[in-house]
């Protein structure tokens, strides 16, 4: 069985792959810039996802939302990504540690963590969860200015794997899906992040 809560992406030894979904205007800014600019907003939580089928499915496969279409794909630094993870509380925090240390604690964060339902081809939630990072203040010029070296738009793709499983071509759909694996967390990120993994060090 895999574990409840792991951390899964496309990675490599400097980057890790995050998606999100916005309208065309934010979208194409983004794309010319290599970053986010004007008509985006830094004064917003913005949430980052690293699981492709999560985004497909708050996404409709880049069909649901007139306002979130278009599906990017960004690189960001891993030292980025770890900064906002040990920066983090969770926003399940009042049910474990009482509402007023959660409280200090959000006041004190400048970035959210959820761990929601994984999905299948079908938006079916699976028993493991998939990890959501809602960035704010600080956390989002950080995002913004220094961890993202790559923007592309994964819109096209979403529209494949979607009309193929409307197919049901469901190994060519798993067969196009990004290859994501277990992304190494710190033990102590782990920990804070309430994950399963353990101590998986790199």
């Amino acid at each position: 069985m895999t574990p409840q809560r792991e951390v899964r992406a496309v990675y490599d030894d400097q980057t890790i792959r995050v998606y999100q979904a916005y309208n065309d205007a934010i979208a194409d800014a983004a794309l010319s810039a290599g970053t986010f600019v004007a008509p985006f907003k830094r004064s917003r939580m913005t949430w980052i996802k690293p699981s492709f089928l999560w985004m497909m499915y708050r996404s409709g496969w880049a069909r649901k939302d007139a306002d979130q279409h278009r599906i990017l794909a960004l690189d960001i630094s891993r030292t980025g990504f770890e900064w906002a993870l040990r920066n983090s509380c969770l926003s399940d925090a009042a049910s474990r540690l009482g509402a007023a240390e959660a409280r200090r604690l959000m006041d004190a964060s400048p970035v959210r963590v959820q761990w929601d339902p994984e999905r299948d081809l079908h938006h079916n939630p699976l028993e493991h969860r998939s990890i959501q990072i809602g960035l704010s203040g600080e956390a989002v010029d950080r995002y913004v200015d220094d961890w993202i070296s790559a923007v592309g738009d994964v819109t096209s793709v979403a529209h494949e794997i979607g009309a193929a499983v409307e197919r049901r071509e469901f190994e060519l759909a798993t067969s196009l899906l990004p290859q994501e694996r277990l992304y190494p967390l710190p033990g102590e990120i782990a920990a804070r992040l309430a994950s399963d993994q353990g101590d998986t060090d790199a």
